[in-house]
């Protein structure tokens, strides 16, 4: 290849076989790069007698004044394919956006490739805001190639020791035992568990806990026939519900993980003519704000959507600056209504 001209970044990118914004984080030095691949861009730059030009290197660090709000693509029953509980937190963190004069680019996480890490490089955002992972088993290698790639990010979800980059979540432990605890206090005995209770599922992991505790309390162990397995939606929930009675196992009442899994797992019960709350008492979590037009309304734990949204945008805008952040629990409360004879 004949280069006409002062060579540019974007020359080097074709020589090496890479990305422009691999370049760019290899001239830096970032650890993103691996060695073998820093090294042949580095030669290249040499042989071309590249200089970085240290203006335009300057424009491209300024902040862009815009924030990526990347969300996951959960199931859904329609099209929107995200999470109700992420779109109420939207409004907030869009009016947080504006409050600090920043614009707000909203888009899905294309976790398969490395586009949601490029947003610094390209200029488009100075920052990601990242709402929702999956399976956080197979997220956590993402997240710490972000970190590695000096990528400024803050994540909702469970806080807990040794995470890669800053988290903000509630508190999932204390929203789970007070809900149990709600429950116990309205005579019920076995109350079953919708929801993963594993590593691969943090948050809902972390309400299992709180559940667990509140029923170590009150001189219960937690029964594992009483556990099924579930992702936050109404399917999901309808069919945790049906392995649980096809179980035969006794229960009368029910703490699913999510809102969602527990409004399936009240439909479910209605299609088997049992009664929520007179045979089976049901509650969830998040608060969206379909609980409270279902029949019955649902009792639930409420995550704050409004503070969260605010302490997300604050905390990303702070990592931007250069200032230290640490992850963040917010407080929950009960939000008792007709499903649990509140």
């Amino acid at each position: 290849m004949q280069i006409k001209g002062k060579p540019t970044s974007l020359d080097i990118a074709h020589l090496a076989g890479v990305s422009q914004p691999t370049v760019s984080r290899a001239l830096r030095g970032s650890p993103a790069v691996n060695q073998e691949t820093r090294k042949r861009i580095l030669e290249i730059a040499e042989r071309l007698n590249y200089k970085v030009d240290k203006n335009a290197s300057s424009l491209r660090r300024q902040h862009s004044g815009t924030l990526a709000l990347l969300f996951f693509e959960d199931p859904t029953p329609d099209d929107s394919a995200i999470n109700p509980f992420f779109l109420s937190m939207l409004g907030a963190i869009t009016r947080a956006c504006a409050q600090r004069g920043y614009d707000l680019l909203i888009s899905f996480q294309q976790l398969s490739s490395d586009w949601h890490a490029d947003y610094e490089d390209s200029n488009k955002a100075d920052g990601l805001i990242l709402l929702g992972y999956g399976d956080y088993l197979l997220a956590e290698s993402r997240l710490q190639r972000l970190v590695a790639q000096g990528t400024h990010f803050v994540r909702w979800g469970a806080v807990l020791p040794g995470q890669p980059g800053v988290s903000i979540g509630c508190d999932n432990h204390q929203g789970g035992h007070d809900i149990t605890a709600h429950l116990l206090a309205q005579g019920r005995k076995r109350i079953a568990f919708l929801g993963h209770a594993s590593n691969h599922y943090p948050e809902f992991f972390e309400r299992w806990r709180g559940y667990a505790d509140a029923l170590r309390a009150a001189g219960i162990d937690a029964d594992t026939a009483l556990q099924a397995d579930a992702i936050s939606s109404e399917q999901s929930g309808v069919e945790a519900m049906g392995e649980l009675l096809a179980r035969g196992a006794a229960f009368d009442a029910v703490f699913a993980s999510s809102d969602l899994i527990a409004i399936g797992a009240m439909q479910a019960l209605h299609e088997r003519g049992l009664k929520v709350p007179d045979d089976v008492a049901v509650a969830g979590f998040d608060d969206i704000p379909m609980a409270g037009f279902v029949n019955p309304s649902l009792s639930t734990v409420q995550q704050d959507t409004k503070v969260a949204g605010k302490i997300l945008v604050e905390s990303l805008i702070a990592l931007v600056n250069g200032e230290t952040v640490e992850s963040r629990t917010i407080p929950v409360r009960l939000a008792l209504r007709k499903s649990t004879g509140a």
